[in-house]
C-alpha cells in the first residue's frame, strides 16, 4: 500500500479534484493512540488496489490540516478516522474498529 500524506490544507483542494475521477481516502491516524495503530495496520494487511488513492494525516504532527478537513468535508473529527470522497463529498466515514477495507471499497464502487 502506498500513502499519500496529508500535510498542507493546499492539498484538501487537490483532494477533492482527485475524487472527481477516482475515490480519495483520508486515514486521520493519532500516532499516540493504540487503537488508531490497530486500525491502520488492519487497514494496510488488507488493502488491495482498487483505484482508491489513501492519503494519510497525522493528526498530531498537523492538527491545523485535520481542523480543516472537518471544515472542508463537514465530518466531525474522530481518531482515527477514514473519510471516503466522491466527486468532492464525503461518502462515507467511520472511526475506530469500524474501519475496514471491504466496507471502504463496497462503498468507493456504488
Amino acid at each position: 500500500m502506498e500513502w499519500y500524506n496529508l500535510t498542507d490544507t493546499e492539498q484538501l483542494k487537490e483532494i477533492s479534484e482527485i475524487s472527481k475521477t477516482d475515490p480519495v481516502l483520508i486515514f486521520k491516524h493519532s500516532t499516540r493512540c493504540v487503537i488508531s495503530s490497530m486500525a491502520l495496520g488492519r487497514l494496510e494487511r488488507n488493502w488491495q488496489d482498487s483505484g482508491i488513492k489513501p492519503f494519510y494525516l497525522d493528526l498530531i504532527a498537523h492538527r491545523e490540516v485535520s481542523n480543516n478537513v472537518e471544515n472542508e468535508f463537514g465530518v466531525q473529527h474522530q481518531s482515527p478516522q477514514a473519510i471516503l470522497i466522491k466527486n468532492g463529498k464525503v461518502v462515507y466515514h467511520t472511526s475506530h474498529n469500524g474501519i475496514e477495507f471491504d466496507e471502504i471499497d463496497s462503498m468507493a464502487k456504488t
